[in-house]
């Protein structure tokens, strides 16, 4: 008899259709079943002795919340007998209501409940809480996770026990994670807890890499990829980690109609055995980042979607150093551009923020210039070392794909049909804050629409005092001053754009929730809190704000 090793997670809703992934014990049929009459099958196909399914389930009425249950086999396994969880449901929109979007980044799994939580409560945790305590009260139509679902380079104490009974630890990459196998390792520690398991089986999700899913600063600079090249673990590191997050993240954010037509998951499905077929598709990915696209759109009623890789497409020859390769900045461009007027809001996912505190804006596009040869070979060498060890490889260390972006948004954010909001979503960076942008009045074009930087960090992980203090200082007016005299060493000109903050720095485990109705945008962020003994945790507004009336 099959069971039920991971999963199931909702993953694309839409007025009438919905997807559901599975992994189950081995092969089998996969069946979602809801009382109204909708339903769908899959066979699983594998991947490195692994079992998955990702179910398209049709038949569902607009407007509805429907439970469904899943099936292996003809055998019930889904809900678990005695779950203390209400039943998953898949909810559809209906014409015209509020979209809900939550989103966060950044989550070390969290502990088993009976131990102590060194890094406080989760965020996700709270609000799995939440909804279960009222399942018919508000809830996010969808969950964006920003990145570093997973930490293949920061294991847990139980991850690295397990490691060490499978491999000699001492020998590379020693304590982070090596292979497809030590992957799944993570994503059952982190599904696999009761409250993150049911909130993903009942909140659709939308989901995109960062580094640590990989490793810290992947794809930094051309100097970093060759040294990681250079080392006998990477390219098996690497292969893994992509393979593992097409399976377990890439495939859900698809809608049904991209699945039917994507020529990569039809061979993993029709291949008895589909690890070649991905493994060749990773090593793709790795040989030619404009080969592969990861990035992707989704639309909800009158809100779009552009989730940005700004991990694998990055061009990192230092002459031509861009966030975004030509393939895939074109893309932005027709995705934002596409059919004007079709959409009220537009949100781009970036796990890197756009606007950062102007201290570390200054010292990235400093720090490129020199790593550029600015200033001779031998503060190029000082500034790749920089680079590393100060992480500076946000969006300001691509100076000309920041301008793009500023260019485009203005584009978008201006003339006849225009979005009432343009709000770029990050995390990343360990805090929360608000930024709004203002651009010259030469500019090309400026936006009337209301553009924000809305950055949210972490979900469930440590934020360490230097970071707390570094930060605040980094948005104050000394902190500025500092910044232009770095910029003007390394002639670096003005940015193409102003900004200022005008909510935070907000420290904690928390997360960020845009509810948008007809033009109107309201921000909301939350933090986790430890509520009474026995009680589970709960999440606190910290700030409430509109963003658009």
């Amino acid at each position: 008899m099959a069971n039920l090793r991971l999963g199931p997670l909702l993953r694309h809703t839409d007025s009438a259709t919905a997807t559901v992934w599975i992994e189950a014990s081995r092969p089998c049929a996969a069946e979602v079943r809801c009382p109204d009459g909708a339903h769908g099958t899959a066979r699983t196909f594998q991947i490195a002795g692994h079992h998955y399914a990702l179910v398209p389930v049709t038949g569902l009425t607009p407007g509805t919340s429907t439970p469904y249950e899943v099936f292996l086999d003809g055998s019930r396994v889904w809900p678990p007998p005695g779950s203390p969880f209400p039943p998953s449901e898949i909810r559809t929109p209906g014409d015209g209501g509020a979209v809900r979007v939550a989103f966060g980044s950044c989550r070390w799994a969290a502990p088993p409940a009976d131990e102590h939580d060194a890094v406080g409560p989760d965020a996700l945790d709270s609000l799995a809480a939440r909804i279960a305590a009222d399942p018919d009260a508000e809830r996010p139509d969808v969950l964006l996770l920003l990145g570093d679902q997973v930490y293949a380079d920061e294991v847990s104490d139980a991850t690295k026990r397990w490691l060490s009974a499978r491999r000699d630890l001492r020998e590379p990459p020693g304590e982070q994670v090596a292979d497809y196998e030590e992957y799944t390792r993570l994503y059952y520690e982190s599904w696999l807890d009761p409250e993150i398991r049911w909130l993903l089986s009942t909140v659709p999700s939308c989901m995109i890499f960062d580094d640590h899913d990989v490793i810290d600063d992947w794809n930094t600079s051309a100097s970093w990829l060759a040294d990681m090249r250079a080392t006998p673990w990477w390219r098996e590191r690497l292969l893994s980690g992509l393979m593992s997050y097409w399976v377990h993240q890439h495939l859900g954010n698809l809608t049904p109609g991209e699945l039917a037509a994507d020529p990569v998951y039809a061979a993993v499905c029709a291949a008895p055995d589909g690890t070649d077929v991905l493994r060749a598709h990773a090593a793709r990915a790795d040989a030619d980042p404009a080969a592969v696209r990861w990035s992707y759109r989704r639309d909800f009623g009158r809100v779009r979607l552009l989730m940005v890789d700004t991990r694998a497409a990055r061009v990192l020859d230092e002459d031509a150093r861009s966030m975004l390769d030509p393939g895939e900045a074109r893309w932005l461009r027709e995705q934002a551009l596409d059919a004007p007027g079709s959409y009220d809001h537009l949100l781009i996912g970036t796990s890197l923020p756009w606007l950062l505190p102007h201290l570390v804006h200054d010292v990235e596009g400093w720090d490129a210039a020199l790593c550029r040869g600015e200033k001779g070979p031998r503060w190029a060498r000082f500034g790749e070392r920089l680079r590393r060890a100060a992480d500076l490889e946000h969006w300001a260390a691509f100076p000309a794909s920041f301008d793009a972006l500023a260019a485009l948004i203005a584009e978008v954010g201006s003339g006849a049909g225009a979005p009432a909001t343009v709000s770029v979503l990050s995390g990343d960076v360990h805090h929360a804050y608000v930024a709004e942008p203002s651009w010259p009045s030469n500019a090309p074009a400026v936006p009337e629409a209301r553009v924000a930087q809305l950055t949210c960090s972490p979900v469930h992980n440590s934020v360490p005092l230097s970071i707390r203090l570094g930060f605040r200082f980094g948005w104050s007016g000394v902190a500025r001053a500092l910044g232009r005299l770095a910029a003007g060493h390394g002639r670096v000109p003005e940015p193409s754009v102003d900004w200022r903050r005008t909510g935070g720095p907000w420290f904690g485990n928390q997360l960020m929730t845009l509810t948008l109705r007809g033009r109107s945008a309201r921000l909301r962020l939350e933090r986790a809190a430890r509520a009474g003994r026995g009680a589970p945790p709960a999440l606190r507004t910290v700030t409430e704000t509109e963003l658009a009336p």
